[in-house]
C-alpha cells in the first residue's frame, strides 16, 4: 500500500462498497464501447490508479463480473453501481475507477474518448477532447507514484 496522502474517497450509491485512493489518479477516459454502454446505460467515464493505491474500506456489496474476455468489472451487488474495471491479462498493474463514484471533485479532467466508432446513436461527442477508434489513446498514468 502506498504511503501517499489520500487523493480521493468514493463508493457506490448505497455505501455497501467504499474505497480510498492513496496516490495519483489518471485523467478521465470516456469509453463508448458497446460493453461499457451496456453495463452503465451510457458511456463510461473512468479514471485509474495503481492497484497498490486503492484501498477497499467496505466490501459487503462488492461483486465481480468476469466474462470470457480478458477483463473483469467490479460493481455493487446491492445497488448496482458500476465501480471498477480491470484488464485481466496478468500484466496490468492499474485499476480503472468510475469517475462518478468519487465523493468530491479531484483535480482530474476528461482527456480522451475511446471506441468512438461504437458510440450510441442517442448522443453526440461534441467537445474538443481527443477522440480515437479502438482503445489506443495518449492518456498516461501519472509518473509520481
Amino acid at each position: 500500500m502506498s504511503n501517499s496522502p489520500i487523493t480521493a474517497t468514493g463508493g457506490c450509491l448505497c455505501k455497501a462498497v467504499r474505497y480510498r485512493v492513496q496516490g495519483p489518479l489518471r485523467d478521465v477516459i470516456a469509453c463508448h464501447c458497446t460493453q461499457c454502454r451496456r453495463t452503465s446505460g451510457h458511456f463510461v467515464a473512468a479514471t485509474a490508479t495503481r492497484f497498490e493505491n486503492l484501498v477497499i474500506t467496505e466490501d459487503r456489496g462488492l461483486s465481480w463480473y468476469q466474462p470470457p474476455q480478458l477483463y473483469k468489472r467490479g460493481f455493487c451487488k446491492l445497488c448496482g453501481s458500476s465501480l471498477f474495471f480491470v484488464c485481466d491479462t496478468g500484466v496490468a498493474d492499474n485499476i480503472s475507477i468510475a469517475a462518478g463514484s468519487i465523493d468530491d471533485a479531484v483535480e482530474i479532467k476528461l482527456a480522451a474518448h475511446i471506441f468512438v466508432e461504437e458510440a450510441g446513436g442517442d448522443y453526440q461527442i461534441s467537445d474538443d477532447v481527443e477522440q480515437v477508434s479502438g482503445g489506443e489513446h495518449n492518456v498516461k498514468m501519472p509518473e509520481s507514484y
